[in-house]
């Protein structure tokens, strides 16, 4: 069975899962996953693996990601989105651009975020949306994030019966683990006034952007092309190229003697080009290091 990668511009309706799906049936497999989950609203890349590569998501999904989000202030849901239903209203016509500008100061950089109660996460076992749309009250834990960038593009006020909302286009840059929903949340609480996410794309998943998409999901859709582990580990690690000896070791799941630049390493063979293991460096013996992932 073949072995890749496929960046898919992920639709808006669909959720990740379903994408999988389609993903199966184009590949004609079934082990085909996914990194870094989307929304049912949210569109933009969603990195599928199919085959062996499945084993490389989980050190994927540790990139970070940029994203485009519009945030609506006066408004606050239960799901911190335009999926949830509604909790409170506020009139948002008072709101200045240099207040807005001012809130959003603190959500950057190094935070705490309080992640979105419906969320995947799990909660003595279960998870947390399952949680809340039972009708249970959950508190999760705050946890450390890093938002590099959350930048308003453009502002927009609208009347409407419950009074003014500020509509609010931002560009976002973030660490694996950040909700933007809790972005949009915070902002909206620290304003007074309540706020929620109403549209998000993500553009960025580490060195996987949108212009490098290129996969018709479509019933008529033909087989698409993947990427190649190989080309894949190129993009996302640094590379080791081994020679035969090491590669014999490697394949037995031997430690190497070299010291590799990062945790994890690419160790790609020098020989036919292909994407062998993962490696990182060994804590018990400076100047070796070990298997992560062997994928051969």
């Amino acid at each position: 069975m073949d072995s890749g990668l496929l960046i898919i511009d992920k639709p808006s309706g669909w959720t990740s899962h379903q994408v999988v799906g389609r993903v199966r049936r184009l590949m004609g497999t079934r082990k085909v996953g996914h990194a870094g989950t989307l929304d049912p609203m949210a569109t933009g890349v969603l990195v599928v693996g199919v085959g062996r590569a499945t084993r490389l998501l989980g050190h994927l999904a540790h990139h970070d990601k940029d994203y485009t989000a519009t945030i609506r202030l006066g408004v606050a849901t239960l799901t911190d989105d335009a999926e949830g239903e509604i909790v409170s209203t506020a009139d948002a016509s008072a709101l200045t651009d240099g207040q807005i500008e001012a809130a959003m100061g603190p959500l950057r950089g190094d935070i705490m975020q309080v992640p979105t109660a419906v969320s995947a996460i799990k909660v003595n076992g279960r998870r947390s949306y399952a949680r809340v749309r039972a009708g249970e009250q959950v508190e999760l834990a705050a946890r450390p994030v890093t938002v590099s960038r959350f930048e308003c593009t453009a502002l927009r006020r609208t009347v409407g019966q419950e009074g003014t909302v500020v509509d609010l286009d931002a560009e976002v840059s973030c660490s694996t683990g950040t909700y933007v929903r809790a972005l949009a949340r915070d902002l909206g609480a620290a304003l007074g006034v309540g706020g929620h996410l109403t549209a998000l794309r993500r553009t960025r998943i580490g060195p996987y952007r949108l212009p490098d998409v290129a996969v018709d999901l479509s019933d008529e859709a033909p087989r698409p092309e993947m990427m190649t582990m190989a080309q894949a580990a190129r993009l996302s690690f640094p590379v080791v190229e081994l020679d035969a000896a090491q590669e014999a070791d490697l394949r037995v799941g031997r430690r190497l003697e070299m010291v590799v630049p990062a945790d994890p390493t690419a160790m790609i063979s020098g020989g036919s080009g292909d994407l062998l293991a993962l490696y990182r460096p060994d804590p018990e013996r400076p100047g070796w290091s070990r298997a992560l992932a062997v994928l051969v």
